[in-house]
């Protein structure tokens, strides 16, 4: 059927390719929320990326949208600060080094509130993990990192608003 190896590849889309493809669907003119919401998703774990910037994309593509994409943003980060929560919290079965206590005895002394600093770069995945790991009520995590992140784009939002 195939003469070669090499013939079989041919037929199949090189990683460029599909890279390319991805980029071009995502694209903010025609998939703008949906681009925003995996952004701000995948943004709010481990991963590091910029979602304001694909805000800031969809809102210049489609300024009549503008609260709604702020909402999605804060829907989709919070959905993604959740599952690093979840993971703290089935991550009490792993052995964590002792520097973990330290942060544990302070977020125990100030509480649930610190959560609203979730939108902090690496600090607030620290303080999610945390919360999973202490257990903290669910609804009051995400209540305060949905608050902290909404504000955190209506302000990146407005500013880029107010500089441009």
């Amino acid at each position: 059927m195939f003469d070669s190896l090499s013939s079989v590849t041919d037929l199949l889309p090189s990683a460029d390719d599909l890279l390319h493809w991805l980029l071009e669907w995502l694209a903010v003119p025609q998939q703008g929320l949906v681009a925003l919401a995996l952004a701000a998703f995948v943004a709010a774990s481990l991963v590091p990326l910029a979602s304001e910037a694909v805000l800031l994309a969809v809102i210049a593509a489609r300024p009549h949208e503008f609260w709604l994409a702020i909402a999605v943003a804060t829907v989709a980060n919070t959905l993604g600060s959740l599952t690093t929560y979840w993971l703290g919290r089935v991550g009490k079965r792993v052995p964590h080094p002792p520097q973990f206590d330290r942060h544990v005895a302070w977020f125990e002394a100030l509480g649930a509130k610190l959560l609203f600093f979730a939108w902090v770069p690496w600090i607030g995945d620290l303080l999610v993990i945390v919360a999973g790991w202490l257990k903290v009520d669910a609804w009051a995590a995400a209540g305060w990192i949905a608050v902290g992140k909404a504000l955190r784009y209506v302000g990146i939002a407005l500013g880029a608003d107010w500089l441009i």
